[in-house]
């Protein structure tokens, strides 16, 4: 056997160490620095922890806790802390599973007796998981067969029915199961990897306790889900717990509530918002001028109904695939119908109401349907979770030879009408061909390539998620960036394989052939609703004043300033703005302080002085100086100035 061995690094550096060396033994060959923030490595690709030897000629990459990928070691292996915790406090609990999720991790437990936890009891497991991690327990990886496995948990019943799920190859082995020991009297089942020891862990927060079903299935047993967070430092960790205020304070349903912009009253039902008038009147806005800029990009408009028979859903294959997604059908004249769950099919029937000819191709069909989708109630979340949604719904139908440049004429209207709502901060997904698909090989490289031409043409970074298209469809996902930094999914656009074959599409070519269109799915807000919430989050509430729904409000100091304070309202709103007037029933000081709790940009005072020389005062939104003696002309011209440059400057 060779004393030494070659480890070659993501760079193409080589490494000689010693045979039988570590991924630890690697970090510190490189350097103190790497060695101290090291919780992880991949070997070949692989995770694989630090403790774990290294074989002759892998290349191997150091993972650290600042990056993604070791923040997700951090937490998953935080969450067994946890898990360990609350079996030491809560003796004969039972623990489910317990992964790593966006800026965080849970833990599922069903507690002895049919006890529940408190908010109170987190503080009591974060104090017992601080002294797991002052302990320096080590992370000892065991492997065992599916036999041991489920002698080694049998008293964990969770734990029991995912090792007798367990496949040959799924686990460390054919038909083996990996498991992590911290102490002889705990063990959890993990593939990991894990950080070596609890020391390197510390820097969390237990934030809530949940109900969540087993397996997610309502007819399984309803368990204890406790969230945390975990970082790689308490500066980390703050930031994160900061976001978390500022999220809590941007909510779009209290904010929706204190502005008085929708609600979800129980007479309707769960999941079905009602828009009150300054809600109505955003939203309004966000249609005008979507449509708009839709007229002018050659999109043409169509208006469906919001039921359907079963026979189209059959076709389209919603009934196979989104039944359980769906509200169930009424019965009506002998027929099924169903509250219409996606608006393509219908866009479909309008381009097959007649036969269509290559010239009419690109063909761009544009509707706000609302759809209806029976979400459960445990995953509603206000507007961005419901069950009755307006879609901005756009389906194209083309040729081959349009496709490429169709997708990234699609991707840079996109981007340009997001721009203009204030989103610039972009990232992109391209979803490529699962390993079960339907449709042509060649046909999804065609729309694959097609896709990412468009995402190369933007000029926005983007990833390859291989294998996670829909099957029928590879796909673009644009994400965007709030101001307190949150990532949203937004935009769609999709190229289908599979409704042109099952609506039988055809066109007429150049050649007098008959053809089969691409049809691209496309998506802009993703729904109103939810585009909506987004929004409110954003800007804290604070619209930008194109989008606000009042955009000045006039205080005359007295009574003795109402007419004067009329008439500059009648002046704006002659010019075009949207202006309201409070009268001094009322001190001053509480109707300036209502108007920015109510997030109005302009608030003009009106007094004697303003009476005489035809000015105002004017608070302007998040300035702290009052501009005194300001002309009502100016003032209009300049608010004027703003709502069209909010446009102009993002090319519309």
């Amino acid at each position: 056997m060779a004393d030494t061995m070659t480890i070659t690094l993501p760079d193409g550096a080589r490494r000689e160490l010693p045979a039988g060396a570590t991924g630890a033994d690697l970090a510190a060959a490189v350097g103190r620095r790497l060695a101290e923030s090291a919780v992880a490595v991949l070997v070949d690709g692989a995770p694989v922890d630090l403790t774990g030897p290294l074989a002759d000629g892998a290349t191997v990459a150091v993972v650290t806790a600042d990056s993604e990928p070791g923040r997700r070691i951090l937490r998953h292996s935080t969450a067994h802390v946890m898990a360990q915790a609350v079996t030491q406090l809560w003796p004969g609990a039972r623990y489910a599973i317990g992964p790593p999720i966006e800026d965080g991790f849970y833990y599922d437990f069903e507690l002895p007796g049919g006890a529940h936890f408190s908010d109170e009891d987190l503080g009591r497991i974060e104090e017992r998981m601080r002294e797991i991690v002052a302990a320096d327990q080590p992370f000892v990886r065991e492997d065992h067969t599916v036999a041991e496995g489920l002698e080694l948990f049998a008293d964990q019943p969770y734990k029991r029915e995912i090792i007798e799920g367990v496949d040959a190859g799924e686990g460390a082995a054919e038909g083996a199961v990996s498991a992590y020991r911290n102490t002889a009297d705990f063990v959890d089942l993990c593939r990991g990897p894990h950080v070596p020891s609890t020391s390197r862990l510390g820097h969390f927060k237990l934030l809530k306790v949940a109900a969540a079903y087993w397996r997610g299935d309502e007819q399984r047993p309803q368990l204890q889900r406790i969230y945390g967070t975990a970082w790689e430092s308490e500066a980390a960790l703050g930031e994160h717990l900061h976001r978390l205020e500022e999220a809590e304070r941007r909510d779009h349903r209290r904010l929706g509530s204190e502005l008085d912009l929708f609600h979800f009253p129980p007479e309707i039902g769960s999941g079905l918002p009602v828009f009150h008038p300054k809600g109505g009147l955003v939203r309004k806005l966000m249609e005008d001028y979507s449509r708009a800029e839709h007229e002018a990009a050659g999109y043409e408009f169509v208006y469906t109904p919001h039921i359907t028979k079963a026979a189209l859903l059959e076709i389209s294959g919603h009934l196979g695939w989104y039944a359980e997604g769906m509200y169930p059908p009424m019965e009506l004249e002998g027929s099924a119908y169903y509250p219409k769950p996606m608006n393509c099919p219908m866009h479909i029937l309008v381009y097959k109401a007649r036969q269509r000819s290559y010239r009419e191709l690109p063909l761009r069909l544009f509707e706000f349907g609302t759809v209806y989708r029976f979400e459960r109630s445990g995953v509603l979340n206000g507007l961005l979770r419901a069950r009755g949604f307006t879609q901005d719904d756009s389906h194209i139908f083309c040729s081959s030879d349009q496709l490429e440049g169709e997708l990234a004429s699609l991707l840079a209207f996109v981007l340009r009408l997001l721009r203009t709502f204030g989103l610039a901060d972009f990232e992109a997904e391209l979803s490529t061909r699962p390993e079960k698909y339907v449709g042509d090989p060649e046909e999804w490289e065609v729309a694959t390539a097609a896709l990412r031409s468009a995402l190369e043409a933007a000029r926005i970074p983007f990833v390859v998620a291989e294998g996670e298209g829909a099957f029928y469809a590879p796909k673009i996902d644009v994400h965007v960036r709030d101001a307190i930094g949150r990532r949203w999914q937004v935009s769609t656009l999709q190229v289908d394989l599979q409704m042109p074959q099952r609506f039988d599409m055809e066109y007429v070519g150049a050649d007098n052939g008959r053809h089969r269109p691409y049809m691209v799915h496309r998506a802009l807000f993703g729904s109103i609703e939810r585009f909506f919430a987004i929004l409110i989050e954003h800007y804290a509430g604070a619209l930008p004043t194109w989008l606000a729904p009042e955009q000045v409000r006039v205080l005359p100091v007295t009574s003795d300033h109402h007419a004067y304070a009329d008439r500059v309202a009648d002046r704006l709103r002659a010019d075009g703005l949207r202006v309201g007037v409070a009268s001094a029933d009322e001190t001053l000081g509480s109707r300036v302080r209502r108007a920015k709790l109510e997030k109005v940009p302009y608030v003009l005072v009106a007094g004697d002085e303003d009476v005489d020389a035809g000015t105002v005062g004017v608070n302007t939104r998040g300035v702290q100086r009052v501009r005194r003696g300001v002309a009502v002309s100016e003032l209009s011209e300049a608010v004027r100035a703003e709502v069209a440059g909010r446009l102009a400057t993002t090319g519309a």
